[in-house]
């Protein structure tokens, strides 16, 4: 039978209601999505063949759809792709949990940084991504930053880097030790150790924050340091499940699943009874009585807590667990990037070890400095960000930006970072690799006349470092939610790198394999790629 029904929307046909269930049992059920999909090729051929326009206004929202799911594989480039079509214009992103609307101008990024949180938040879309009511032992935080006091940004914007000073020596020498016995460990192939090196890189970070955040007491409690590791994957892997699962199976699943993760539980209830004796020091010293002070983000977080109504160990606990994923997370894959980029480009290595050896003392007194190593770190994290997507804002509110583009509640709105830092209009020769691209001309030209004439290019207009942000720079986020902790972790990355380089020789095997996987927007380190560390002569 011909049906024949010229110009009808695939509203008109079904009737809106019809439609929207349509498209709901699609979203809510991946295995409706994958059978539909087949009988959407099928149905392609016969529009192909016959032009039936009722045909092609049914298949459009399964198409729809089905772009949504392809997102998971190919974010990256989908992302890209819009961007380089958008011309700086916002363009739209589907995902299978929620719309993205991405915006590139500096007029644009202006607006989302300067929307209420109200209406705006990333608080909601950070919230969304982990999923910690059932990846952080039932942290049910609010959509809204503010709500409950924002401390924390104090914690680590200001005690957390003041403390570096007090941290960096003994942290360089935890560090070197840990490398040296990590390395030690590994199996030796054919005459030379090969290192998982995000495996050891991970670890090493996981290290740094604990004796940071916790001091070097838990850091010596392995069945907490082997927890702390597990939560970081655990918690990456269980929220992308609840993030997929149809609406009405969250809660039940998301139990389950919480149930099963074993990490975050050894987490919460090791750090618990140590936050109840805090506090309770804390009301001791309310009543005049001399305390003990601790200088680590236990402290810190508490001690930035709303006076009016100070958090409950527990709430306490909550926020330190969320702080902990973030801190890991992010750290380790930039440091693993920046060790392969060593192995790939090893010009560099030579005037950063120069570098190191002449100023790591003094690094280690302020937590500022190093400048060639820094522009190195932030050239890799440009070439490879650990994200392709950042500035992420959640409308909490319908919010419309000043071009007409419009945001329902429940859409993010967000910035394609990895395709602006490789824009040839921010960035000159975007896919060159010039490892002291952002440092100051005079100090590399220094850098280039120690190492025998090497000709290295800074083709940035002005130098910059790795802390700061701008408008085309978003690895740390982007204006007033700029990350509070990127100095903290600038420091970190630059003390592991700082004790491999000072101490190892860097090769990379099986350069031409991949060395990276993605996931929606995100690049990860393959846990395959090995590392050849080749200690050096210490004379």
């Amino acid at each position: 039978m011909n049906i024949a029904m010229d110009n009808t929307t695939v509203a008109e046909a079904l009737g809106p209601q019809q439609t929207r269930a349509f498209t709901s049992m699609l979203q809510n059920n991946p295995v409706t999505a994958v059978v539909v999909s087949c009988l959407v090729a099928l149905a392609s051929v016969q529009v192909y063949m016959t032009g039936n326009k009722v045909l092609v206004g049914l298949l459009e929202p399964i198409k729809r759809r089905l772009r949504a799911w392809k997102y998971l594989i190919n974010g990256m480039s989908i992302i890209q792709t819009g961007f380089d079509k958008s011309k700086g214009e916002p363009y739209e992103v589907l995902a299978p949990d929620g719309r993205y609307v991405f915006v590139s101008s500096p007029k644009h990024i202006k607006e989302l940084d300067s929307a209420p949180d109200t209406i705006l938040s990333l608080q909601a879309a950070a919230k969304q991504m982990l999923q910690p009511m059932y990846t952080m032992h039932a942290f049910n935080w609010f959509d809204r930053r503010g709500t409950e006091g924002v401390g924390f940004v104090k914690a680590l914007r200001t005690m957390l880097t003041s403390n570096l000073p007090a941290v960096l020596p003994d942290l360089s020498t935890i560090i070197r030790t840990r490398f040296e016995e990590l390395h030690d460990s590994h199996p030796e192939v054919k005459g030379v150790k090969q290192s998982p090196v995000y495996t050891m890189i991970v670890k090493l970070v996981v290290l740094s924050n604990a004796v940071s955040f916790f001091g070097k007491d838990l850091a010596k409690n392995e069945q907490f340091m082997e927890s702390a590791l597990a939560y970081i994957e655990e918690t990456l892997i269980g929220a992308e499940i609840v993030r997929l699962l149809p609406k009405f199976m969250s809660p039940f699943l998301g139990r389950l699943m919480a149930q099963r993760i074993k990490a975050q539980k050894v987490v919460y209830d090791t750090l618990v009874p140590i936050t109840e004796q805090r506090c309770l020091e804390r009301d001791q010293k309310n009543l005049g009585q001399k305390v003990p002070y601790h200088a680590d983000c236990i402290q810190w977080i508490m001690e930035t807590s709303p006076r009016a109504k100070p958090w409950t160990p527990e709430r306490i606990v909550h926020e330190l667990m969320a702080i902990w994923f973030g801190s890991v997370h992010a750290v380790s894959t930039t440091v693993t990037f920046a060790i392969h980029d060593l192995c790939l480009h090893p010009e560099y290595v030579e005037p950063i070890r120069q570098e190191l050896l002449a100023g790591y003392a003094d690094f280690e007194k302020t937590g500022l400095g190093l400048p060639l190593l820094d522009s190195f770190i932030k050239e890799s994290a440009r070439i490879t960000p650990v994200e392709a997507q950042s500035t992420r804002r959640a409308a909490l509110r319908p919010f419309t930006l000043s071009d007409g583009t419009k945001l329902n509640v429940g859409d993010w709105a967000c910035t394609p970072v990895r395709a602006m830092m490789h824009d040839p209009e921010f960035f000159p020769e975007p896919m060159q690799f010039n490892g002291f691209r952002f440092a100051d001309p005079v100090i590399v030209e220094e850098a280039a006349a120690r190492s025998h004439g090497s000709n290295f290019k800074t083709p940035q207009p002005k130098p910059s470092k790795l802390t700061d942000c701008d408008s085309t720079y978003h690895v740390w986020g982007t204006g007033r939610m700029a990350c509070p902790g990127r100095f903290y972790a600038t420091a970190v990355m630059k003390v592991i790198l700082g004790q491999a380089i000072m101490n190892y020789d860097l090769q990379l095997l099986n350069k031409e394999d991949s060395r990276w996987r993605t996931w929606r927007s995100t690049m990860l380190p393959r846990h395959g790629t090995k590392v050849v560390f080749t200690r050096r002569n210490e004379d």
